[in-house]
């Protein structure tokens, strides 16, 4: 009679197994890669200028610094691109971040403190002539 009774169990199980596994089974998503690629860099020091910002990045891991010049007017419109996000006081340190799509230049992402008053902000004199650098700026190409 146990026998009876484990094996008409078992037959139950298995038969229901495939009912059971509708429920449990879930869609996953197919994997595409995207055509998005991003770099960040650390900022050392982001300086306001009247035509963007000057922004000095270090070069990968090494101590050696590169400049980025973006102009305000990517920040101002609508479909500019360039994305400013403020952080606030806490230990996360200002970064650049540049996106590619395809290969090319898609936009760029400033984080950087709300407080222009922290260490990685400077301003540039007015009287120092850094307009030619920030003419026909269309990409920011960054340097490794």
């Amino acid at each position: 009679m146990r026998k009876i009774f484990i094996l008409l169990a078992l037959v139950v199980f298995f038969q229901g197994m495939p009912l059971f596994a509708q429920f449990g089974q879930q869609t996953i998503p197919e994997f595409r890669e995207s055509e998005y690629f991003y770099h960040t860099v650390t900022i050392e020091r982001i300086y306001l200028h009247r035509v963007g910002y000057m922004v000095v990045y270090r070069k990968g891991s090494s101590n050696q610094f590169a400049t980025a010049y973006l102009p305000h007017i990517w920040f101002t419109e609508a479909s500019g691109p360039g994305e400013i996000i403020y952080l606030g006081a806490g230990r996360e340190w200002p970064s650049m971040t540049v996106y590619y799509r395809d290969g090319q230049f898609s936009h760029v992402r400033l984080r950087v403190r709300r407080h222009r008053l922290h260490e990685t902000w400077g301003v540039i004199p007015l009287n120092i002539d850094f307009d030619h650098h920030f003419q026909d700026v269309d990409r920011v190409v960054l340097e490794h």
